[in-house]
């Protein structure tokens, strides 16, 4: 694993994250990996904040993971700064290699570095693997999420 890096994208690494994100059966469904327009839109709002962190793992020069860490100030819990971990996905040949428990350890670190006092995210209900995943790091399954589709 010695040849593994954790580094911010690039918007070369595109076409490689939505081929991530399109490699699951709930991906298969909502990316659009023959369109990169909107990707490359949504890139570089992403690049120009600050509090956007794009991550990808990468491996002798080929993209095998990714996640997005964001870093959101607050006023609750007496002014506690908290970080969201979305979009992990881990390539296909690579999954159940420890590369996702490297992802994430490592977004829980960069957090703390960020003078965060909370980790938080969420996985898709019929994601099992993905909830015992999240436990086995330490995550617990505290609250009930929604969402509004718009």
């Amino acid at each position: 694993m010695s040849d593994l890096s954790i580094r911010p994208a690039q918007v070369g690494d595109v076409p490689a994250l939505v081929a991530l994100y399109a490699d699951d059966p709930l991906g298969a469904l909502r990316e659009t990996p023959d369109d990169l327009d909107p990707y490359l839109v949504a890139f570089e709002r992403l690049a120009a904040d600050p509090h956007q962190h794009l991550m990808v793992a990468e491996r002798s020069g080929t993209v095998v993971g990714t996640l997005q860490l964001t870093v959101i100030p607050g006023l609750s819990r007496r002014g506690t700064t908290r970080s969201v971990i979305e979009g992990v996905r881990i390539h296909s040949d690579e999954r159940g290699s420890g590369l996702g428990t490297q992802l994430v350890r490592w977004a829980i670190e960069e957090s703390g570095r960020q003078g965060c006092g909370l980790v938080q995210l969420t996985s898709d209900a019929t994601r099992t693997d993905a909830r015992r995943f999240y436990e086995r790091l330490g995550f617990t399954a505290s609250h009930l999420g929604f969402k509004l589709q718009l």
